[in-house]
């Protein structure tokens, strides 16, 4: 693994992988027992698209590996005015031992990879959200004990969670049903990569994704960069709200996990939420712990 683009690159071994480095980083951060893996080290972040949990967990990560992160906004780089992404991937890569970066086209992280020579990992696109999902997947295991003979149901926008958790979650052996509005599906990439799975399903309607389901997922309506269509998506997705009927057709044990921000009382009600605040907020942590272990599988 040279670098960390989309959740379609990994295979099932790297996944696992990362998700046991992940496990045993957390294991020492909780026991105070230092792991300066990324000693001497710096990690470039571009943010050309704002961000809490990435920011602060690629930040301090970096921190606790012993390395230096440098924060590195669209407004402070000449790709923010005009200069092609393979020239600042060229200059960063003499300055830097990694690249994370936020942005909208996946095009743009596929070229730093290309021209720049060093590790790139991509923070969220339009399309992908990998450390995001890896977040989710050792979550699940933490919470489930593994991942053969569960069901994951994402309902709501066939966005770039929807993309990734298709393909991680069938990758790693897990039955995945999806419920979307017509019109809003998954990408064609990832329906293409589903279409080998007997065991993937999608359908219009949100209790039968969610029947006998052990996680239940789901993310905001209006993704960044679309909130001017927030009015036309509130009465597309209406009925694909995680409610109290969706739980009820999910297993009594279900756990619910949101990549956050939330908004209460549309694709979740707050109280389904906060009765699953634990594992949510697990999820939120577990992407510091995860893309750690992606700075390290790629940066050591």
């Amino acid at each position: 693994m040279k670098h960390l683009l989309k959740v379609l690159d990994l295979d099932k071994e790297e996944i696992i992988d990362i998700l046991n480095l992940a496990d045993q980083l957390k294991y020492e951060l909780k026991h105070k027992i230092p792991h300066p893996h990324l000693k001497g080290k710096s990690l470039g972040m571009i943010f050309q698209k704002a961000s809490t949990r990435t920011r602060v967990s690629f930040e301090v990560g970096m921190h606790q590996l012993g390395g230096h992160p440098l924060f590195l906004s669209s407004s402070d780089l000449q790709i923010g005015r005009g200069e092609p992404v393979q020239d600042t991937a060229r200059v960063l890569a003499r300055y830097l031992d990694g690249i994370m970066i936020r942005t909208f086209e996946q095009k743009e992280v596929e070229d730093l990879a290309e021209f720049g020579g060093i590790p790139v990992i991509n923070g969220l696109t339009d399309f992908s959200h990998p450390c995001q999902v890896l977040a989710d997947l050792m979550t699940i295991r933490e919470l489930k004990g593994q991942f053969e003979g569960l069901k994951m149901c994402y309902i709501g926008d066939g966005n770039n969670m929807c993309n990734s958790l298709i393909v991680g979650c069938l990758k790693v052996g897990m039955d995945v049903s999806v419920s979307c509005p017509k019109g809003y599906e998954p990408d064609a990439k990832a329906l293409e990569f589903a279409a080998d799975y007997t065991n993937f399903k999608i359908t219009v309607k949100p209790p039968e994704a969610a029947a006998e389901a052990d996680i239940v997922i789901t993310d905001v309506w209006s993704s960044m960069g679309r909130e001017d269509e927030a009015e036309k998506r509130r009465k597309a997705f209406a009925g694909y709200q995680v409610n109290d009927e969706i739980m009820s057709a999910a297993k009594p044990d279900a756990i619910v996990l949101h990549c956050l921000p939330a908004h209460r009382g549309e694709e979740i009600t707050a109280k389904v939420l906060e009765e699953h605040a634990g594992e949510i907020f697990e999820e939120a942590e577990n992407r510091l712990h995860a893309q750690k272990a992606v700075m390290v599988k790629l940066m050591a």
